[in-house]
């Protein structure tokens, strides 16, 4: 296997830039997540890698070879990748085991090679007491697991994987999310994973490239965006938390209790400041002290394992926090801000 390098990538339509400047390093067997809200352009970047649809600038290459270029496009067909659609795209009238290996029967493979195939690809998504049965007589994540069988028969060097639990209920996700995981320890397939569900790429992927209107926002691990995101758009796009104007600051730092404390005293609406991202997990309940801030509740909201508690500070900033108890809207508290991480501004 070899990795994927996408270099100064550039996609417009009929003049208008979809992906813009796209520079990105996937390494061999990297599960690795394309994450942003809808128009961001992750599905048309998952479309050029496939090879449906050219580049207008920049290029792609697995290893050493160019597969598109403003002068080279390699077709779909000999790129040798697997994807994974969100309609699963499977023949009615066809069996599990024909839809399954109906690439196989397209590229000529001799029937014992296709039927060995055909079941170890099975084996893998655990359906192959289900080889017989017609898509009609499956579960839509049963009918999500033909559709990964199906991309695997063909032993892909990459399978790309197209939001393929958007149409799947809550309980049905979280089992494919399973499946998924398993799939790729036992492969170690490279995976390209579009979804606009920030919850689905933390979970399943080793990176995440976050795209906001065409442009990369941050590349890194799940834990790196979550901890230390760029700016106040990707800080309110990963996670839950609340962004807080302080006294100006240096960005992309942290901020320890005493200095935050401090930096939201000084802070004025009228002079500089800076922004500044703290988690609710970062955010206590204390009794009155030197450091304390006195906070009014807005909101309690039941999440079954806790209560979601909405809070409005002097200067009328809003920040989130968790409790194991419920709180009176309107009470008065006191908190305590743990930690903080500077943002960078954005024009």
């Amino acid at each position: 296997m070899a990795r994927l390098i996408l270099e100064d990538v550039c996609k417009s339509f009929h003049g208008e830039p979809v992906v813009k400047g796209l520079n990105l390093t996937i390494e061999a067997g990297e599960f690795v997540a394309l994450l942003g809200p809808s128009g961001c352009g992750k599905s048309t970047i998952l479309r050029m890698l496939a090879g449906f649809e050219p580049v207008t600038d920049g290029t792609i290459s697995h290893g050493e070879h160019c597969l598109s270029s403003a002068k080279q496009h390699v077709a779909t067909e000999d790129r040798n990748f697997g994807m994974v659609f969100q309609s699963y795209a499977l023949w009615p009238h066809m069996s599990v085991k024909d839809n399954v290996g109906y690439p196989l029967k397209i590229q000529k493979i001799h029937s014992d090679e296709r039927n060995k195939r055909i079941q170890e690809a099975l084996e893998i998504v655990q359906l192959e007491d289900y080889a017989d049965r017609l898509p009609a007589q499956l579960s839509g994540g049963q009918r999500q697991r033909v559709a990964l069988a199906r991309s695997l028969v063909t032993e892909p060097d990459v399978v790309l994987f197209d939001e393929p639990l958007a149409n799947l209920d809550r309980h049905l996700r979280a089992k494919m999310e399973d499946t998924f995981r398993a799939f790729h320890k036992r492969t170690g397939a490279t995976i390209v994973y579009v979804t606009h569900d920030q919850s689905e790429a933390m979970s399943l992927a080793d990176r995440i490239a976050v795209l906001n209107k065409g442009e990369l926002v941050q590349w890194g691990t799940p834990q790196a965006l979550y901890a230390t995101p760029k700016n106040t758009w990707l800080a309110n796009f990963i996670g839950r938390g609340s962004v807080l104007r302080v006294s100006e600051i240096a960005p992309q730092q942290y901020v320890n209790s005493t200095d935050l404390h401090g930096l939201i005293e000084r802070y004025s609406s009228e002079g500089a400041f800076s922004s500044v991202l703290v988690r609710p997990q970062d955010i206590h309940f204390v009794s009155v002290d030197g450091l304390s801030i006195p906070v009014t509740v807005d909101n309690c909201i039941f999440r079954g394992e806790r209560y979601d508690i909405g809070l409005t500070l002097k200067d009328g900033q809003q920040v989130l926090t968790y409790s194991d108890v419920p709180m009176t809207t309107n009470s008065l508290h006191y908190i305590r801000l743990e930690q903080a991480w500077s943002l960078e501004s954005e024009s």
